[in-house]
């Protein structure tokens, strides 16, 4: 039986403005309404034991509810590991296999690849086993469509009888001249960042190559705690864990490594070029998401979900809108977002980090306008969802229903307000609220005071353990 291992890690600076630290492009609905990682979870879910549609993810803690929704939505069941800090893929991977019994098969995953064929991808894992079952770390390789400086290579060997490949050397990304060069030998692939094994010979893999990272991961997980799916490491013995990947650390040295070719469609997703080719260009080459208009332009992305977004006369460009910031870049300039992120960090400027729309267990909400002494928030909660049992100290509400059933708790009372309806919560008031029923509840919440942070809360009971 093969358990898929999802890795939700990563903070997708380099698609920004779309993608932020608080919610990374793993968990963006990016590709018909679904994020990265629904598809990822679906894709690995027909690979696993007939029927049981079992996984386990390893993600921060911070997203762990964003993992869960979409676990659901993919149909699936299965652990969560949450890292206090992330540490990289070797960390990550470790405590996935001391997390599962030494003989089990385990295909490591990012959460954040678009792989659309979905039976060419199962395929390519099935001629992986046997060289798994035989003791090897099976790496698998995308047969290369185009010189690429944005991914390492993997130089291919002889061929096995097990349906695998020897690896002769792994390849750091190139320079353009370099991977030229490389594409020209023949013999290489992109290195995707997909691996198959058993849990044992991975936790083998570590103690020769890495035994620190070992002794760390086999600390924090046997202090581990459990909520439910979510299991915890013991934060600061996972803390002194060293950071590191799963190819410096182990790939480039042990001594059974094979790699099995995949010559479908394949994208890391990690830039705008790569996002933008998701998309069908018209003849000037302009690509268009939403509700952009390209005029006597070309070579121009367009990305505007919300509002319309028109180029004039521009020639490879990204145009990147969201409701809260502007991308404008030069399509020679992808690889280089993520310095406009660190940029806006020093800068102390929370767009750098946090959308306007904000994810919770319960649902979201959308911080429609603010001004001093008051904000404005649009808040959607998921059927029969609640929010925490709270009290602010410097701030009161006025909530208006606007589509659905909202259950009221106010003090001692707890009443029903249907749409158009409305009330009133004063400062220091203990105070909640529920959807009771089997459809979504849309309330516009008006607040004001001399405070307004989200800090400003004491949670007296709360459905997510999120209580102090």
């Amino acid at each position: 039986m093969i358990i898929p291992v999802i890795l939700c890690g990563g903070t997708g600076t380099r698609l920004w403005p779309l993608s932020r630290r608080a919610l990374p492009k793993q968990f963006v609905p990016l590709i018909d309404g679904k994020s990265l990682l629904q598809l990822a979870l679906e894709r690995v879910a027909k690979i696993s034991a007939p029927g049981l549609g079992r996984v386990l993810c390893v993600a921060a803690e911070p997203h762990r509810f964003l993992v869960m929704e979409a676990m659901q939505a993919a149909g699936v069941q299965g652990d969560i590991i949450l890292e206090a800090v992330g540490r990289n893929t070797a960390p990550a991977m470790t405590l996935a296999a001391l997390h599962m019994s030494p003989d089990d098969f385990l295909l490591f995953c990012p959460a954040d690849h678009h792989i659309p064929d979905a039976g060419g991808f199962a395929a390519m894992v099935e001629r992986g086993v046997v060289a798994a079952g035989q003791g090897a770390i099976v790496t698998f390789g995308v047969v290369p469509a185009y010189p690429s400086t944005a991914y390492g290579y993997i130089q291919k060997g002889a061929a096995r009888g097990d349906g695998s490949l020897t690896v002769t050397r792994f390849i750091e990304k190139p320079s353009a001249e370099d991977a030229a060069s490389l594409l020209l030998q023949g013999n290489v692939l992109w290195n995707a960042g997909v691996f198959l094994c058993r849990a044992g010979v991975l936790l083998d893999a570590m103690e020769q190559h890495a035994p620190d990272i070992l002794v760390n991961c086999r600390k924090a997980l046997s202090q581990a705690s459990r909520d439910g799916a979510f299991v915890r490491p013991e934060p600061d013995a996972f803390i002194s864990c060293r950071a590191e990947s799963i190819d410096y650390g182990v790939m480039e040295h042990f001594h059974q490594v094979v790699t099995v070719p995949f010559s479908g469609s394949w994208s890391d997703v990690g830039s705008w070029n790569a996002v933008a080719e998701l998309s069908l260009p018209d003849a000037q080459g302009n690509r268009v998401v939403g509700q952009g208009l390209a005029l006597q332009a070309a070579g121009t992305y367009i990305h505007a979900p919300s509002r319309p977004v028109v180029a004039l006369g521009t020639h490879n460009l990204f145009i990147i809108d969201t409701p809260d910031a502007l991308l404008v870049a030069a399509c020679t300039h992808a690889e280089e977002v993520r310095t406009v992120v660190l940029a806006l960090e020093t800068m102390k400027i929370p767009e750098a980090e946090q959308h306007r729309r904000v994810a919770r267990p319960w649902g979201w909400f959308d911080m429609i306008q603010a001004g001093e002494r008051f904000q404005v928030k649009r808040i959607f909660v998921k059927p029969d969802a609640s929010l925490s049992l709270q009290m602010h100290h410097h701030r009161a509400e006025h909530w208006v229903v606007v589509r659905g059933t909202a259950e009221v708790t106010c003090g001692t009372r707890t009443f029903l307000l249907t749409e158009n309806e409305s009330t009133y919560i004063p400062i220091g008031e203990v105070h909640r609220l529920r959807n009771p029923g089997k459809t979504e509840l849309e309330i516009i919440e008006i607040q004001s005071g001399s405070y307004l942070g989200e800090d400003d809360i004491v949670r007296f009971e709360d459905d997510y353990g999120r209580t102090r």
